[in-house]
């Protein structure tokens, strides 16, 4: 069961093709995939529920941050999260968001209330890390 659902569930389950958001978003634009589509707007609505959820959680946020190879490197998918997160204060700069890819940039205009960033992170070296400190014993820093 754990192999189910952390190999061929989420993205993979639903699209029928790949767990791979860029592979995803390259099949879409050559086929209008019903599967595909449904996948990733699935993602996408995921994304800005648990963002919305988190606001109400905390009373607002003055940043949503995208990281990680999708948060980094898809800004459609950046785009379709942000859409309907309006009421929140978050407004994307279309332009500029289209253009950073893997970079550290803001994304949303100068007069956003919720500003909106992409910051590159290194996933590896910080599990890396991680691990060192799970092994020596150390604890994490808070």
């Amino acid at each position: 069961m754990e192999a189910l659902l952390n190999t061929q569930c989420g993205l993979l389950g639903i699209s029928g093709v790949t767990n791979d958001m860029k592979v995803l978003l390259q099949e879409l634009k050559q086929h209008d995939d019903r599967r595909i589509r449904l996948a990733i707007e699935i993602f996408c609505y995921r994304a800005r529920k648990y963002i919305g959820a988190l606001f109400a959680c905390m009373g607002g946020a003055e940043a949503v941050i995208f990281t990680g190879g999708v948060g980094e490197n898809a800004p459609e998918i950046r785009a379709r999260i942000c859409e309907g997160l309006e009421w929140a204060g978050v407004t994307i700069d279309a332009n500029q968001n289209q253009q950073i890819r893997g970079q550290e940039a803001q994304i949303s205009t100068a007069d956003s209330k919720v500003h909106a960033w992409v910051i590159p992170t290194d996933e590896e070296l910080l599990i890396a890390r991680d691990t060192v400190r799970c092994i020596l014993g150390e604890p994490h820093p808070a």
